[in-house]
């Protein structure tokens, strides 16, 4: 369905004791683990164990050079450099929730910016059951070794679609059978909507919330009731209280 379904590879370093633990758990393909001179206890001696059971290249250097290359700033000693990241169609989504013989639970993200919110979705959608994720291409981040590391290891089992156009994605969507929900803050409160069928739930960026475009492809919008002087909350925490009211409604 042109680029919208495109798949795509990047260069990733997966850095953290968790995260490179969750990658080789995964079975992502690993070149090869740096780790910190006289870094053998606990989890690292563990990733390091499945390294030599992996035949899997293992160097020790200086944890100033883990400091030089570290994209998060907290490598804890390891760094695991990995075959390209590859993001799926959004049709890789739909099958993978086909094979699971469960009606689509998509969460699309209108331009979140925020590694550390992607991050934070990404390890709760891989809790509720979520079948993938929508990002957009522009004005948005991508997975990056940050989002890996925020993510705690989920970006390894979530699978990821970059799109061109989010709006056009949504139309998409809404012709494979999925009801397209967004969240807005002064919307029907979200416990009052049913989202037990195949949804598209879209959350909108920090501060922001959904464009104009993309709040008018949505079939119906939902809100968060606040009783707090402050309006809004933190995107990956309306996230989660809207994805877990789907995992509740489908339980």
């Amino acid at each position: 369905m042109g680029e919208t379904h495109k798949v795509e590879d990047f260069q990733w370093q997966v850095e953290g004791r968790n995260p490179v633990m969750e990658a080789l758990r995964a079975g992502k393909t690993i070149e090869k683990i740096l780790v910190a001179k006289g870094s053998r206890e606990g989890a690292v001696r563990d990733i390091l164990k499945i390294a030599r059971e992996r035949g899997i290249v293992v160097q020790e250097v200086d944890r100033k050079r883990l400091d030089s290359m570290s994209q998060t700033g907290a490598h804890q000693g390891i760094i695991a450099l990995a075959v390209p990241y590859t993001y799926v169609s959004v049709d890789d989504i739909l099958e993978r929730a086909r094979q699971a013989n469960e009606p689509p639970f998509v969460v699309v993200l209108d331009c979140i910016e925020d590694p550390h919110n992607l991050g934070a979705i990404l390890r709760t959608a891989e809790c509720c059951g979520v079948h993938g994720i929508i990002i957009p291409k522009r004005k948005a981040v991508g997975i990056t070794p940050t989002v890996v590391k925020a993510s705690a290891g989920a970006a390894e089992y979530i699978p990821v679609a970059r799109v061109t156009n989010v709006a056009s994605t949504l139309e998409y969507l809404k012709e494979q059978g999925l009801w397209v929900v967004g969240a807005e803050a002064e919307a029907t409160p979200y416990n009052l909507q049913d989202m037990k069928g195949p949804i598209a739930l879209v959350i909108g960026s920090e501060g922001k919330g959904l464009r104009r475009l993309v709040k008018e492809k949505c079939d119906y919008l939902v809100g968060i009731p606040m009783k707090g002087k402050i309006n809004s909350l933190n995107a990956s925490v309306a996230a989660a209280i809207l994805m877990y009211e789907v995992l509740r409604q489908r339980s």
